[in-house]
């Protein structure tokens, strides 16, 4: 049985909406002011919650504000009930989260009509993020233990010839067979730091003060950040007569140096992932009053508008046809942080034309 929370400081109208609702099988109960709405919404977290605006004390915008502020209570379903009915008040309260209005007078089917529609909404995101757990959880099962597996193979494949060979093998040998475990071993040290780096994202995510943790940062001079990590990241994959730059100078932009290296590495090593060497791979940003864009380009294989929408943590794209390296974590780590460092993120991309990463941050 859905749980319903009423608030509105006019008794009778409070009585009669909590007394139809039972009536139609709802379990509703009721707060004749704003203190007491949002007390009973944090103890019993209603399925939906029908309120009044105009109220003495804390008002209904004051309500919603307060409970789309508290994790446990910002995503219940909220209908605004009011006799207000100006443009600038609907917009306040759709901006501050409020899922629908109704105009009071109204009639019972018309309120009827709004909280099976929300509950409804409710039900079909909880049932779609099920689905996306359960899909991640299937995912988890077949990726990660291959992802673990093959660089471990080879750590512990070549320690075992070098253990076993290491009389018989010249120097150029041993040091080929080194730099094989240590390649491996980077693998494994970049799949272990995407893990708590999205852990870290995910919980400054749950969290006000999280979100606001990432955007208060900032990085000063973002250019030449910029082309001395790529510039590193290049030589270290020896293909840095790929690399193409033009970086426009920007004295200040709203994102913290470590997160802005993180965006660029995960973008970097995603173009040289899926480009062949002697493939360009063009890099350069742009300034204005707006923003500053970063722009990633490649010319390797490409993806789909539909492999696009689905960029998310775990999830990889014709695997059996292309050997590819990580799970996906890369382009979902860089998404989580634009989002929260209020910036935008694009993607351009056809199958075997490359892809471009478009992204823009706030400046200073």
């Amino acid at each position: 049985m859905d749980k319903l929370l009423i608030i509105d400081d006019t008794r009778d109208l409070l009585h009669d909406v909590v007394d139809t609702l039972e009536l139609e099988g709802y379990d509703a109960y009721g707060a004749e002011s704003g203190e007491e709405g949002v007390k009973l919404a944090k103890l019993h977290k209603p399925d939906l919650i029908v309120c009044d605006i105009m109220m003495p004390g804390m008002d209904g915008f004051d309500v919603l504000k307060t409970l789309r502020h508290d994790s446990e209570t910002s995503t219940i379903p909220f209908i605004f009930m009011t006799a207000k009915t100006g443009r600038d008040d609907r917009r306040m309260g759709m901006n501050l989260g409020a899922d629908d209005f109704i105009t009071k007078p109204f009639a019972v089917d018309e309120l009827l009509e709004s909280i099976t529609t929300q509950l409804r909404k409710r039900r079909d995101l909880n049932h779609a993020a099920e689905e996306h757990v359960k899909e991640l959880r299937e995912t988890i099962v077949t990726a990660l233990p291959h992802e673990l597996r093959t660089p471990l193979n080879t750590i512990i494949g070549f320690a075992d010839m070098l253990e076993m060979e290491a009389n018989h093998l010249k120097p150029d040998q041993i040091i080929a067979w080194a730099q094989h475990i240590g390649t491996a071993a980077d693998r494994l040290l970049h799949l272990n730091e995407n893990y708590l780096y999205y852990i870290r994202l995910q919980l400054a995510l749950q969290s006000e003060a999280g979100i606001r943790s990432f955007g208060d940062q900032h990085t000063l001079y973002p250019h030449k950040v910029i082309e001395e990590y790529v510039t590193r990241l290049f030589s270290k994959a020896d293909r840095m007569q790929d690399l193409k730059v033009d970086f426009q100078p920007a004295s200040c932009v709203m994102i913290a140096t470590e997160n802005l290296n993180k965006v660029i590495h995960e973008l970097v090593d995603n173009a040289l992932k899926f480009s062949e060497v002697g493939q360009p791979v063009e890099i350069y940003s742009a300034h204005d009053d707006t923003g500053y864009c970063v722009v990633v380009r490649d010319y390797g294989r490409g993806m789909t508008p539909e492999e696009i929408a689905q960029i998310q943590l775990y999830k990889q794209f014709n695997r059996s046809e292309y050997e590819q390296q990580g799970l996906g974590m890369g382009l979902a780590i860089v998404k989580d942080i634009v989002r929260l460092c209020k910036g935008s993120i694009h993607f351009h991309s056809e199958p075997d034309s490359g892809l471009e990463v478009n992204i823009s941050f706030k400046v200073c």
